[in-house]
């Protein structure tokens, strides 16, 4: 099975970990997850992971509600390394080796992050989870994951939703939504769409590493992306 990526950044948010739960990790959901992820890495890919902390604890809520909103992101950044030690805990229960590397220095619980070591990591099949963010305030897990792509030369970031795509609209909310199968970098900028932030857009396209939106609880939608598939939204550079 030839694969379209061979190396992947990919990118969960918080609350995908909680599962049907409104906050905390659900076990289940964690395992369900890894076990995707295991089944890339057994077909060659090399994994990195970014995590959020959505479903612990989240800064910018804090901040509205009158922390500090350093305090408050730092506090976040706790958050997903909590997520990070849940999902490598499921990966190696799928005999994956896994190795948690933090932006905020904790080496009683996981390496700090070092580019170049990360990248040995990689190339020795072994999932990297970047965890703590970008390790400063004032920046999101999707900036983080966009940078630690660029870091570690990814051939593209994957960012897993609960939707099937990118759509004009929250089609939750709006039966009638449409959905794009490609959009250029500008087209979400300037649209404003909900795909990442525009900082951790702006890092993708000035690094050219393309972003495939999609829905991570249809079963084998990761696999899919990695083998070319047509799944989900695909944001890139203009012809």
């Amino acid at each position: 099975m030839a694969l379209r990526y061979t190396r992947v950044l990919l990118k969960l948010s918080g609350e995908a970990l909680a599962g049907a739960e409104p906050y905390g990790i659900d076990p289940g959901t964690v395992s369900g997850f890894s076990a995707e992820i295991a089944e890339v890495v057994r077909l060659g890919a090399q994994v990195a992971l970014v995590i959020g902390g959505g479903n612990i604890f989240r800064g910018m809520a804090a901040s509205a509600k009158g922390m500090d909103r350093a305090q408050g992101d730092y506090m976040g950044m706790l958050a997903t390394v909590m997520n990070s030690l849940a999902v490598q805990d499921g990966l190696e229960k799928q005999g994956i080796q896994t190795r948690v590397m933090s932006a905020i220095s904790m080496r009683e619980v996981c390496e700090p992050y070092i580019r170049r070591r990360a990248v040995r990591h990689l190339e020795k099949g072994r999932v990297v989870i970047c965890a703590a963010g970008t390790g400063n305030p004032y920046f999101t897990t999707d900036t983080a994951a966009a940078l630690r792509a660029a870091e570690l030369h990814t051939q593209a970031i994957l960012k897993a939703t609960k939707v099937d795509g990118v759509y004009d609209k929250d089609p939750v909310k709006h039966p009638d939504a449409k959905m794009y199968k490609r959009l250029t970098y500008l087209d979400v900028l300037s649209g404003r769409l909900a795909v990442m932030d525009a900082t951790a857009t702006s890092l993708a396209m000035d690094n050219n590493q393309p972003i495939v939106v999609f829905n991570l609880f249809t079963s084998g939608n990761i696999k899919k992306v990695l083998l070319g598939e047509d799944v989900g939204t695909i944001v890139q550079g203009g012809d």
